[in-house]
């Protein structure tokens, strides 16, 4: 039996269609459905069950979780502009430490999403090279949140008996509840469909022209196969990055848009909120060595690639994964 936490949304329900690709049927989802599209997100799986936050813990704390492979550990408050500290420091770091520690009693393979925003603005670079951890400064309070794991789980000498992997700028199906989370090939595809053009924010860095500023995509079933991976390489331990290991900027990712949608390029720079200039990231890559060097050597979609198959398979058909033949 696989447990996936925050099942219903995005990379946890994506999971789940993975888990069901691979004939993995005897699955339990960890979250509660909020949202109409969490719903649709779950519809075409196979699970044994789905329980609450709340009850899956007191099924941990009490012992009393029948036989489990592995907890897949993605459920988190991932909004990364989240200003409760307290929230965060229960929901992301409280709870991943009740479930780290059964999984070690237990010896249940434990993989958590931990998060690229603990690089910050990337001074001390993107390697996920553990002795390099206490380094990093996240720019945010969600960033700090997933950090404060990481550590404490290095401190306890127990981040080799688990995997911890840092998801950068994952877009695709099943993203549609994430409201302002979303990604931009969503928030674009929209903004194309029903204006004619995409907006981007302008850049505050002479090094980086309007719509050049750049981030590791990485396209969702990338991402599924990446994670998917440490549960048939049950000796990696440790903290690996999950991205494409290639920066791209704005403007690539809207053209792309354009393309996959057979429309006219049409790209308009606005001013980037005040409240945000300041955490802004100008670049984001990350090293993906580690991960290659363990085993991993399937190739990733390119940019292009991805939106071309989010757009005209999904965002047009309103399909989630596994709604259809894949």
């Amino acid at each position: 039996m696989i447990v996936v936490t925050g099942g219903a949304g995005f990379i946890g329900s994506a999971l789940v269609n993975g888990l069901n690709n691979k004939g993995v049927k005897n699955i339990w989802i960890v979250d509660q459905v909020d949202h109409p599209e969490k719903q649709k997100n779950l519809n075409p799986l196979t699970f044994d069950q789905l329980i609450s936050q709340d009850n899956f813990l007191n099924k941990i704390l009490g012992k009393k979780l029948p036989g489990c492979d592995a907890i897949l550990h993605m459920g988190a408050c991932s909004l990364t502009t989240e200003t409760n500290e307290a929230y965060l420091n229960e929901n992301n770091f409280e709870y991943t430490r009740y479930l780290a520690n059964y999984c070690l009693e237990k010896n249940i393979r434990f993989i958590y999403a931990s998060s690229a925003a603990t690089y910050g603005s990337g001074e001390n670079g993107y390697s996920d090279d553990e002795s390099r951890l206490k380094l990093l400064k996240p720019l945010n309070l969600y960033g700090s949140s997933k950090q404060k794991f990481d550590l404490w789980a290095q401190n306890k000498g127990i981040l080799k008996s688990m995997v911890g992997l840092k998801y950068f700028n994952i877009y695709g199906p099943n993203e549609y509840h994430k409201q302002d989370m979303q990604s931009m090939v969503r928030k674009g595809f929209f903004q194309v469909r029903d204006e004619g053009r995409l907006r981007l924010f302008k850049s505050y860095m002479s090094e980086y022209s309007h719509g050049g500023q750049q981030r590791d995509f990485l396209y969702i079933k990338d991402a599924v196969a990446m994670t998917l991976f440490f549960l048939e390489e049950k000796n990696a331990g440790g903290i690996f990055n999950v991205g494409s290991g290639q920066a791209r900027n704005w403007n690539d990712l809207a053209k792309a848009i354009f393309s996959a949608m057979g429309r006219k390029i049409n790209i308009e720079y606005i001013e980037m909120p005040e409240e945000i200039k300041n955490q802004y990231q100008y670049h984001t890559c990350s090293d993906t060595k580690k991960i290659r060097n363990i085993g991993y050597i399937n190739p990733v979609m390119s940019l292009e690639e991805g939106i071309e198959d989010y757009v005209k398979n999904y965002l047009l058909h309103e399909r989630h994964l596994g709604s259809f033949e894949e």
